[in-house]
């Protein structure tokens, strides 16, 4: 079994049953959630859209990357999530930010996932369900968001 780490988003419909709904089906796909962050509003980029609610998830599979990443757009695809424009509004957004210490860049997947260490909306929900060092960073998401500030993110409460 390999440790992955996932970020969840949502902007469109009932935010929150979108991202419980995405978990549930993470369950069904082979994917064993071991940890949950709090669900954390943040503005979205970019800014014509309604704001998003992110989480985190830490996780065990035995599904190698390819075949998470195929999991998860069958989620997306499941729960409404339809070709758009990029970084546009969606109902459910579910990215693989870390698989194990593993680095991976090919043209459809590339981990760990870009930009994590500038992103709060990230490294806010992702610091509450892993405190070790990140791997490749060597350092907690809680330093890295020191770094960054909260950008607007706030805790909302339980997804």
């Amino acid at each position: 079994m390999s440790t992955v780490l996932l970020a969840l988003g949502s902007n469109l419909g009932d935010r929150r049953a979108n991202l419980r709904a995405a978990l549930a089906a993470l369950e069904e796909a082979g994917v064993t959630v071991t940890r949950t962050s709090f669900a954390w509003e943040t503005p979205p980029v970019p800014a014509d859209q309604p704001p998003f609610l992110n989480a985190a998830a830490a996780a065990e599979t035995s599904l190698v990357p390819p075949a998470l990443l195929a999991a998860l757009k069958r989620i997306e695809w499941a729960l409404g999530r339809r070709p758009a424009r990029r970084w546009g509004p969606r109902p459910i957004d579910l990215d693989i930010l870390f698989y194990d210490g593993l680095r991976l860049d090919t043209p459809d997947l590339t981990i760990p996932h870009p930009r994590i260490a500038e992103r709060a909306f990230v490294l806010a929900p992702l610091s509450e369900v892993w405190d070790a060092p990140l791997p490749v960073f060597g350092e907690p998401a809680l330093a890295l968001l020191a770094r960054v500030g909260l950008q607007g993110a706030r805790r909302v409460g339980p997804i």
